[in-house]
C-alpha cells in the first residue's frame, strides 16, 4: 500500500471516530485537559484543576498524557487518558468543558454544547502566531486558524497579552482578563513547595538556588547554552554573600536533551521536573534567554539576568515584541558579561525597572487567575456559579 493510499485511508478512520463519538451525549459535569501535548501535571492548567478539585470535587477531571511518566504526576480525582488515542476522542467529544495550554491540532470539531477555554503558556517576548507567520509551517498557520475557531475564550495576564490576542491570533471571541493562573502560586507565600523541591532535587535546602532555564532554538541546537556553570556559581555567590546550588531546566521541547549537556554531578538536571511554577517558587535567582519565565519570575522580584548569545540570530529567526535590550533584566552575550551583570546588581533600580515595566504591559498580579478561571468552568458546567 503507498505512503498516499495509508494517508487518506488513516485520515478517513480518524475521522470517522470522531464523527462516531459524536453520538454520545455530552457529559455537563466533565472537562477534558491537556498540558503541552501530553505533559504532566503542572502549567496554567494544573492551577485551575486545583481550584476546581477544592470548589466542585464532584467534577470528572479527565488530563491527556503521553505516557505513564506523565500519568504519575497527576493527583488524586484527576483521571489520566492517554493522548491521541482513540479513548481521548471519546473524553474530548463527551466534555462539557476542554481546558488546553496550546493549541488543539489534532482536533477534528467541536460540538456547539461544548466550551473551549485556551489559557496559553506564557508572556511573550518573541514573535508567535500571526506574527510569525512567515516563519511558520503551512500547516500549523492552518490549523491555528481551525483551533481558533473553536476556542471559546482565552485567559489573559496583561493588557498587551489581550491587545496580541486579539490581532495576532486568529481569534475574535472573548478574552477573559484575569492573570495568569500559574503564577498565582508565585503571588502568596509558599515556604512548603521549596522544601518539597529541594527534596525532589536532592538540593540542599539550606543553600540558595540559581535557576538556569532557557529556551528552545527552532533547529533544536543546544550549542547557545554555553554557560560556564564554575562562574556562574562564583559570581552569585561574590554578590550575594549566600551558597549556592545551580539547577537547570531546558524547555519541554528539548527536555531530552538535557543528557547531551555534559553537566558535572554538581549541577543538577530537572528538565523533567513536570511544574516549572514550582521550581521558580525555590530558586533565588533566574538566568535565562528569551522565555517567558522571565516574566514569571519577576512577579517575585527576585533577581532575573538574561544570558543570550545568539541575539541577531534569534531577531533574524522570530523577531521580538520587546527589545532585550530594553527590559528590566540585564542582557549578556557571554560569561564575562553575566560575571559582571550579576557581580554589579542594584536591587534598587532592578525593582523600579520592574514596576515600570509592569504598569506599561498592564500586568495582571492580583492572584486570583486559578479561581476565577475555576468559578467560569464551573458556571459552564452547571449554568450557574455553585457555592
Amino acid at each position: 500500500m503507498s505512503s498516499f493510499i495509508k494517508r487518506c485511508f488513516n485520515a478517513i478512520i480518524i475521522r470517522s471516530v470522531w464523527f462516531f463519538f459524536r453520538l454520545f451525549p455530552v457529559k455537563q459535569k466533565k472537562i477534558t485537559i491537556s498540558s503541552f501535548y501530553g505533559r504532566g501535571y503542572g502549567d496554567n492548567p494544573k492551577y485551575i484543576v486545583e481550584e476546581l478539585i477544592k470548589k466542585c470535587p464532584q467534577l470528572k477531571i479527565v488530563w491527556l498524557v503521553k505516557d505513564d511518566k506523565e500519568k504519575s504526576t497527576l493527583p488524586i480525582g484527576v483521571q489520566a487518558c492517554r493522548a491521541n488515542s482513540i479513548k481521548s476522542v471519546y473524553h474530548l467529544m463527551t466534555s462539557k468543558v476542554w481546558v488546553d495550554n496550546c493549541r488543539k491540532f489534532f482536533i477534528m470539531f467541536k460540538r456547539r454544547k461544548q466550551f473551549y477555554i485556551q489559557t496559553w503558556h506564557g508572556f511573550a517576548l518573541k514573535r508567535i502566531e500571526k506574527d510569525a507567520a512567515d516563519k511558520l509551517s503551512p500547516d500549523y498557520v492552518k490549523s491555528s486558524k481551525r483551533d481558533s475557531k473553536n476556542i471559546d475564550c482565552i485567559i489573559s495576564c496583561s493588557k498587551f497579552m489581550t491587545g496580541l490576542y486579539r490581532n495576532s491570533f486568529w481569534y475574535d471571541g472573548e478574552i477573559l482578563e484575569v492573570g495568569a493562573p500559574r503564577n498565582d502560586v508565585l503571588l502568596k507565600d509558599n515556604a512548603d513547595i521549596r522544601e518539597k523541591v529541594c527534596a525532589l532535587l536532592d538540593v540542599d535546602p539550606n543553600k540558595r538556588i540559581v535557576l538556569y532555564a532557557p529556551t528552545f532554538r527552532a533547529n533544536k541546537a543546544m550549542d547557545t547554552y554555553c554557560i560556564d556553570y564554575a562562574r556562574l556559581k562564583n559570581s552569585c555567590e561574590k554578590r550575594f554573600n549566600e551558597e549556592f546550588e545551580i539547577v537547570v531546566r531546558l524547555h519541554p521541547n528539548i527536555a531530552n536533551k538535557s543528557k547531551d549537556m555534559a553537566l558535572d554531578q554538581q549541577i543538577v538536571d530537572a528538565s523533567f521536573y513536570p511544574d516549572m511554577q514550582e521550581l521558580m517558587l525555590a530558586s533565588d535567582i533566574i538566568i535565562s534567554d528569551y522565555s517567558s519565565v522571565m516574566f514569571d519570575f519577576a512577579l517575585t522580584y527576585r533577581p532575573c539576568f538574561q544570558f543570550a548569545t545568539d541575539i541577531d540570530e534569534y531577531k533574524n529567526d522570530r523577531n521580538f515584541y520587546f527589545e532585550p535590550n530594553k527590559l528590566p533584566f540585564s542582557v549578556s552575550v557571554n560569561n564575562e558579561e553575566l560575571e559582571y551583570n550579576i557581580v554589579n546588581f542594584d536591587e534598587a533600580v532592578y525593582r523600579e525597572g520592574l514596576q515600570k515595566f509592569f504598569e506599561n504591559v498592564g500586568m495582571i498580579m492580583d492572584g486570583k487567575a486559578s479561581e476565577k478561571c475555576a468559578d467560569l468552568i464551573i458556571e459552564k458546567c452547571y449554568g450557574k456559579q455553585v457555592k
